[in-house]
Order: C-alpha cells, then sequence, then structure tokens
C-alpha cells in the first residue's frame, strides 16, 4: 500500500522568537526524500537513509510561523503527504506552568491517570501536548486538569502544557511550555 507520512513539532508548542524547535517528518519507508513546505512554498528537501527527517528552526522570526506540510518522494513522484502542523511564533509572556501526574508517572496499563496544568497566572485555558502528535489537546478551562483512563503504551510519551490568558483585544497572550514530563505505561 501507499506508504503513510506523520509531522510533528519537537518540542511542542507556541515558540518564542528566537527560539528554537525540530520538525520532524516520519514514514515506514526508508529510501526516498522528504520535502518540508511552509503555507505552500517548498522550503528544503532531505535525501533519507532512514525513515526519519528533521528540519531545524533555529533563532526562529515571525516568518516562520505558518502551515507546515511533508511530503514522501521517491524517483521524484510524491507517494505521500503529511497532515498540516501550524508553527506559532508569539512573545511567551505569562509564568511557565507546572505538569504534574496522578497517580505518578509510571503506572500499569489500565490505570486512571490525571494529568494536571498549574499556573500562578490566572489564565483562559492550557493546552496539553503529546510530543509526536501534530495537534495539542485543550484542557478544560475550569481545573486544568486532563483525565486519561484506562490508560495503553500508547499513552506513554513526553507531555507538555502551556497556557494562555486572552486580552480584551482578543490577543492570545502566551506562557512558556511547562518543564517536559515523561509518562510511562508498563
Amino acid at each position: 500500500g501507499a506508504p503513510t507520512i506523520s509531522i510533528f513539532q519537537k518540542p511542542p508548542g507556541v515558540i518564542p522568537p528566537g527560539g528554537s524547535i525540530t520538525i520532524c517528518c516520519t514514514c515506514q519507508r526508508g529510501y526516498g526524500s522528504f520535502v518540508l513546505y511552509r503555507s505552500g512554498r517548498r522550503l528544503r528537501t532531505l535525501e533519507q537513509s532512514g525513515s526519519r527527517a528533521e528540519f531545524s528552526i533555529s533563532n526562529a522570526t515571525y516568518k516562520d510561523r505558518g502551515t507546515y506540510v511533508c511530503h514522501y518522494l521517491e524517483g521524484g513522484t510524491v507517494l505521500a503527504r503529511s497532515d498540516e502542523l501550524e508553527v506559532s511564533v508569539e512573545e511567551l509572556r505569562l509564568p511557565r506552568p507546572n505538569l504534574s501526574v496522578l497517580p505518578g508517572d509510571k503506572v500499569t496499563v489500565g490505570a486512571d491517570v490525571m494529568l494536571r496544568c498549574t499556573t500562578t497566572h490566572p489564565s483562559t485555558g492550557c493546552f496539553l501536548y503529546l510530543e509526536g502528535q501534530v495537534r495539542a489537546q485543550l484542557l478544560s478551562r475550569e481545573q486544568g486538569d486532563y483525565n486519561l483512563s484506562h490508560v495503553q503504551e500508547g499513552d506513554s510519551g513526553r507531555y507538555s502544557c502551556q497556557c494562555y490568558t486572552i486580552t480584551a483585544s482578543t490577543i492570545r497572550e502566551w506562557s512558556a511550555a511547562s518543564k517536559a514530563l515523561d509518562l510511562v505505561v508498563r
């Protein structure tokens, strides 16, 4: 069958000007090339010997924001396109939240886990990120808790959260992302 390709940002979240991220594209096939596009414009090509290409953005500017897509090519033919990854570059003005996990960061399959994002600043909402996923989860505003019930091994990974507040002008002000937390499901 046709290969599928995934795209994600590492570390996830809104990045500040001057910050750096890596855009990772993975495909099960390992002998083609990856091409990265931003908002429809071709940026870079990486010839691959493995199943993963990493495109680094360092010293980010507002020009780096946009919608990124990865194409996977063999012999010049596009065999797969990734989902769209939105990259946001914004000043981070709010204090960094803290991410904790209950009952702990090492749990057994089937357990119920609560990820709690706490912030000293009265924020409008928080996002929960799992590294490797293209989309963020929106944490509910009231408590900043995200419940994972009956966790599976696929829930393992590196989580972080990032909070925002909406100012009078409907502009989002962002915090830095929390320190990452590794959840292990065995």
